[in-house]
């Protein structure tokens, strides 16, 4: 009996892949080693955390790094440092930002509910440009000028959401913001893979990009990167970290928190509900490790196997498959494209019947309103994938 089994739950066939709601992606080997191994120990979490600055910056290209709670946390992190910078006055009054710039300007079709992390800062976001193609009123998208026209006294910064299709050019917004000596923070959370895009982004003069841990990384579920200039990456930094000390006792690596930029001590700040533990450091910087090594390209071959598998297991049903790959380092991904004529067999209710069934199955959901179960076969081995199969043809053939 297993964990879940222990506490009343049924393990699921996690055919989604590295999605939170379903708890990560699948941790090696080594990463849990590292997990487990950090646990028998304690050290001061300032100094592992300037360790991991040291890592991530080598694997970035940014000057320095911070292990923040997930993707979100890095985002309201590097939010809160971008109002504060190291006043620790604006520290203690946050989310409350009166007498301080505030505006992060945005454009409106990089809105999103993940963008609620940055305004739980205290940052109030300012819409600029239109997504005339999606609203079928035109062919243009947000452009570079619009930012720069929204730039005002009030304005704090830039939020930039990256994906493969963002317009306009992040590199253009960042050279609109900067002579404005305006700082930009790029949420790229799901752009891992490719790996190059740890490099890339950075490399546009972003003054500080979100990546999430739990995803392609592989890293624990609940943890993310937050990288950049080094003089927003300490105020983060401080105003995560535990500040319960002696004010003559507390000496934060330098290279971490510059303590030459103010005098005193602040209190526990806004990211203190956003606390790492040192499990889920050693952990997130082991599989970064093996990421940028490119170890879990390895396992593409076996994952494509696997999916045919299900494809050979489908071949007498109406299903419609096709494996498809992004792009060299992504997994595949198998499309399963549903006769819905017959009742009872829309995309939504074979997904629902897949997850109340013996074992639960989820599939990605992503295609439903188009007919499609999408398997990610990141959380596959050979045994539930023999499972998962049955499934499938159990509900398309029936």
């Amino acid at each position: 009996m297993g964990i879940y089994e222990e506490l009343g739950l049924r393990p699921i066939i996690n055919a989604s892949g590295a999605v939170t709601r379903l708890g990560g992606a699948p941790m090696s080997e080594a990463t849990l080693r590292a997990f487990c191994d950090a646990a028998g120990e304690s050290v001061p979490l300032e100094q592992l955390q300037a360790v991991a600055s040291r890592t991530i910056a080598a694997a970035t290209g940014a000057e320095a790094g911070l292990v923040t709670a997930g993707a979100a946390a890095a985002l309201t992190l590097g939010a809160a440092a971008i109002l504060t910078g190291y006043d620790l006055a604006r520290m203690e009054r946050l989310p409350h930002c009166e007498g301080f710039p505030n505006e992060f300007v945005i454009a409106r079709e990089h809105r999103n509910a993940y963008d609620h992390a940055v305004r739980a800062s205290g940052a109030r976001l300012v819409e600029v440009g239109f997504n005339e193609i999606t609203s079928g009123a035109g062919v243009r998208r947000a452009e570079a000028w619009e930012y720069e026209a929204a730039f005002g006294p009030r304005t704090a910064g830039v939020v930039y959401v990256q994906t493969a299709g963002s317009q306009p050019p992040l590199v253009e917004v960042v050279e609109r913001a900067h002579a404005h000596h305006l700082p930009v923070i790029v949420d790229a959370a799901g752009e891992l893979p490719p790996r190059g895009n740890l490099k890339t982004i950075a490399a546009t003069g972003a003054d500080l990009v979100v990546f999430s841990g739990g995803k392609a990384i592989r890293g624990p579920q609940a943890t993310g990167i937050l990288c950049g200039r080094r003089d927003l990456i300490g105020p983060a930094a401080l105003q995560m970290l535990d500040m319960d000390d002696h004010v003559s006792l507390w000496q934060p690596p330098q290279e971490l928190i510059d303590r030459t930029k103010f005098a005193g001590m602040p209190r526990h700040g806004i990211g203190r509900g956003f606390k790492v533990s040192k499990e889920q450091i050693a952990a997130l910087l082991a599989a970064l490790r093996q990421f940028v090594a490119g170890d879990y390209d390895r396992e593409i071959g076996a994952a494509r196997a696997r999916l045919e598998t299900i494809t050979g297991s489908l071949a007498k049903t109406t299903a419609q498959c096709r494996i498809d790959q992004s792009e060299p380092e992504c997994l595949p991904i198998l499309e399963i494209k549903l006769d819905e004529s017959k009742p009872g067999r829309t995309a939504f209710e074979v997904c629902q019947n897949l997850r109340s069934g013996s074992p639960p199955c989820y599939v990605g959901h992503a295609g439903l309103a188009e007919g499609k179960l999408l398997i990610n076969p990141l959380h596959l081995n050979d045994e539930n994938t023999s499972e998962l199969a049955r499934r499938l043809r159990e509900e398309l053939m029936s």
